[in-house]
């Protein structure tokens, strides 16, 4: 199961905003919890975000439980002009290159 969430926020919070979410990234790659994937796309319009939460296991981790991912949801109500809007995907495929 996916989760996918869209949103666009104020022009100039849009930098604040990848900030935050690199923090996650930070935290994620510090901490490698399991039973997760997560990718975060910033989109060419500058404003527009897009995140996609894949489980990928009965156990493991939340993301919702690291302080860092806390920090970003906690006033993304205000960053926002369009409110963040999750979805249920479900996952056809997906690939990921071996590392060289």
């Amino acid at each position: 199961m996916a989760v996918v969430v869209r949103y666009r926020t104020k022009p100039e919070r849009a930098d604040e905003n990848q900030k935050l979410i690199e923090n996650v990234f930070a935290q994620l790659a510090e901490r490698q919890p399991r039973g997760f994937t997560y990718t975060a796309l910033r989109l060419d319009d500058g404003t527009s975000f897009v995140h996609v939460v894949t489980e990928t296991g009965a156990e493991g981790d939340s993301l919702a439980e690291l302080p860092a991912f806390q920090e970003f949801v906690a006033d993304i109500a205000d960053r926002c002009v369009e409110q963040p809007v999750p979805s249920g995907a479900a996952v056809v495929g997906t690939y990921r290159a071996p590392d060289a």
